[in-house]
């Protein structure tokens, strides 16, 4: 699996985020995956394995932020590794303005995602 074509499943993750397409979301990950939220009761935010546990963070994101979209997107892989860096904008399900800077640590197995580490700096109002 060359570089290129992970860099590819990663835009088609910002676009189905950017969507809100739960579906389209879930099938650029493996069956085991594990995603990590940078929010959570845990020094690694909140832990979701296998694609039912991130169905529901996905979809747990999704209606605590309704609106919004990832812009300035870069993407790098090496190998089975890479990172993205981004900033999200909108506004959350209480009418919040969110401005988010963040990065995702990327581990792939194949053409699909094996790992996602999420890390945010969220702008202060």
């Amino acid at each position: 699996m060359s570089d290129e074509m992970r860099i590819a499943a990663l835009e088609r993750l910002v676009d189905a985020f950017n969507r809100q397409d739960v579906e389209a979301a879930l099938a650029l990950f493996t069956d085991d995956a594990v995603f990590l939220n940078s929010r959570g009761p845990d020094p690694w935010g909140r832990r979701f394995e296998g694609k039912e546990e991130i169905r529901s963070g996905i979809e747990s994101r999704f209606a605590a932020i309704p609106v919004g979209a990832y812009q300035e997107v870069t993407h790098v892989v090496f190998g089975d590794r890479g990172h993205s860096e981004w900033t999200l904008r909108g506004m959350t399900a209480e009418g919040e303005a969110i401005d988010v800077r963040g990065c995702d640590l990327w581990t792939f197995d194949g053409d699909r995602i094996a790992g996602k580490n999420s890390f945010w700096k969220i702008v202060e109002r």
